[in-house]
């Protein structure tokens, strides 16, 4: 899985440094990146990425904890002002320092070069490529109940997925946000159409919609939160298109707050809608709480019609992931020579050569999970140890880029700061913690890819 293995698409390249200004007179091609994505196009791709399948499993966890519909309620959209927090610190981050690398950027300038290296390392060839093998995955499941095509069904309808996303942004930005756009349209109507069939049906007795009115306790709200917070992950990768926004000054912070508001509403109408049909208690004893909506609304025909809705969350969140997770590899390459051969920005409007790797390297984790997919997935989820411990650096960042660079101009500063950003940071803790109780011994995965890493930066020279 390493980068030097993938020589076969390696070229002869120059290294040329990344310009953040992309109207330059002084090239003829386009060597970095353009603003080429307006506030509507960013919004889409952090819809796509947070809103996955994820929700289709969830409020049925959510539910078996709280056992309370206020709760319940109260803890989506606790979520939703947690994720809107974070934002905020995001786009003071991505607006004051706007670059394709995204939180690889504000780590570098913040805490230098190797630190930076090492989380560019680690999303490059486990957390963006995994979370490629896992939507790959969930969808080849899905999308083998509507066409099956073997025995290895869902491992080849990941993989040509993957490989068909990976080339249609390969040929340019343009037909990479147009695919986003219009999947994301098609994924929010599916939403809609859970919220409706829910709210549709005759509901639940009014003493199952009202579990209980004792308050859980504090490890089972804790828990609660923590799920919520992990369904609304992945809005942080807008950082990674900060570059290319039309709207350098307030783009970002407009399509964070767009997109997670859209979602955060989404994810209330979704759970009063399950707990009109089912009740608290029944969405709490549910492992496939929007499956059984549909049978129960439907008959056991409506499979299909659900297998689409998820098939396209996943369609949306794998070319979200794929344009997010190219630039932080093509950044990755800008800055340190032995990946040099990533670091070039094509005349499409796109990273080609980090695309492909990407690709190839999501590949080989969808091919080796058909074989062992248990122990591919903990893989995963043991490096969740490592992804928040360099999240809550982002986040002190805020505080270390301020004092170091007093004059800055801030397009978009936090609001109420420190107040906001201290919120941020000691709920990244928690979660940081969590992953720790979690994980155990596992977490020792993460370390042991950042080990690697480190071994590289050791015959590593500086540009």
């Amino acid at each position: 899985m390493l980068f030097c293995t993938i020589a076969v698409i390696r070229s002869t390249i120059s290294y040329k440094p990344l310009l953040l200004m992309t109207n330059s007179s002084e090239t003829n091609h386009i060597t970095s990146p353009k603003r080429s994505l307006k506030t509507f196009d960013i919004a889409a791709l952090i819809i796509g990425t947070i809103l996955g399948a994820g929700i289709f499993r969830v409020p049925s966890m959510v539910a078996g904890q709280l056992n309370n519909e206020y709760f319940i309620i109260g803890a989506w959209l606790l979520g939703g002002l947690i994720s809107i927090i974070g934002a905020l610190c995001y786009a003071e981050l991505a607006t004051t320092y706007p670059n394709v690398g995204g939180e690889y950027h504000f780590l570098q300038k913040a805490y230098g070069r190797r630190l930076a290296f090492l989380y560019g390392w680690a999303r490059s060839i486990v957390i963006v490529t995994g979370s490629l093998g896992i939507l790959g995955i969930t969808l080849g499941d899905y999308m083998t109940k509507i066409i099956s095509l073997g025995s290895y069904s869902s491992t080849i309808w990941a993989m040509l997925v993957i490989i068909v996303l990976s080339v249609l942004n390969a040929i340019g930005i343009k037909e990479g946000k147009t695919a986003q756009n219009i999947l994301t349209v098609f994924e929010v109507l599916g939403v809609v159409g859970i919220i409706v069939t829910g709210f549709m049906l005759q509901g639940a007795a009014p003493q199952e919609v009202h579990a209980t009115t004792s308050q859980p306790s504090f490890g089972a709200a804790s828990l609660a939160i923590i799920f919520v917070l992990l369904t609304y992950g992945g809005w942080n990768e807008a950082a990674y298109v900060s570059a290319e926004a039309v709207d350098q000054r307030r783009g970002i912070l407009k399509a964070l707050v767009l997109g997670i508001g859209i979602v955060t509403l989404l994810y209330v109408l979704v759970n009063l809608s399950l707990i009109h049909a089912f009740g608290v208690s029944k969405m709490g004893q549910s492992n496939a709480l929007a499956s059984d909506l549909f049978d129960l609304a439907y008959g056991h025909q409506s499979a299909v019609l659900f297998s689409a809705i998820v098939v396209f969350s996943c369609l949306n969140s794998i070319n979200a992931t794929i344009i997010f997770g190219s630039r932080s590899s093509f950044a990755l390459g800008q800055d340190w020579k032995m990946f040099s051969w990533i670091g070039q920005w094509d005349e499409s409007g796109s990273p080609r050569k980090a695309i492909f790797l990407q690709c190839l390297i999501a590949l080989a984790l969808v091919f080796g999970a058909s074989f062992a997919r248990e122990s591919f997935e903990s893989v995963v989820e043991f490096t969740a140890p490592v992804f928040w411990f360099f999240i809550l650096l982002i986040g002190i960042s805020l505080f270390i880029l301020r004092k170091q660079n007093p004059d800055k101009e801030i397009p978009c500063p936090v609001p109420l700061y420190p107040v906001l950003p201290i919120i941020f940071i000691l709920t990244v803790v928690w979660l940081l913690w969590s992953s720790l109780a979690y994980s155990g011994w596992g977490a020792l995965v993460g370390v042991a890819c950042l080990g690697v890493g480190a071994v590289i930066l050791l015959f590593e020279s500086k540009h």
